[in-house]
């Protein structure tokens, strides 16, 4: 299993698309919001040219914007 760490905030159709197709596997990420994390926050505009683009998902170090599902899926399942 990869190390995963998923960047959303609260209403947010692609998170929920995401958070969804991830089915009981999301338990394996660690979820940070952004609206109440000015950490990371900052590190989703700084990997995004300024834009707090959500989800943004980190997969063993490397950060993907609004990433397809099965890739975010396969990472947890190793």
């Amino acid at each position: 299993m990869s190390d995963v760490t998923i960047y959303w905030r609260p209403g947010c159709v692609f998170c929920m698309r995401l958070e969804n197709a991830l089915g009981a596997s999301r338990n394996k990420a660690t979820w940070r919001n952004i609206w109440e994390d000015d950490e990371a926050r900052e590190f989703v505009a700084m990997v995004n040219d300024g834009n707090e683009i959500v989800p943004t998902v980190v997969i063993d170090g490397r950060p993907h914007t609004n990433p397809d599902p099965v890739l975010v899926a396969r990472a947890l399942k190793g």
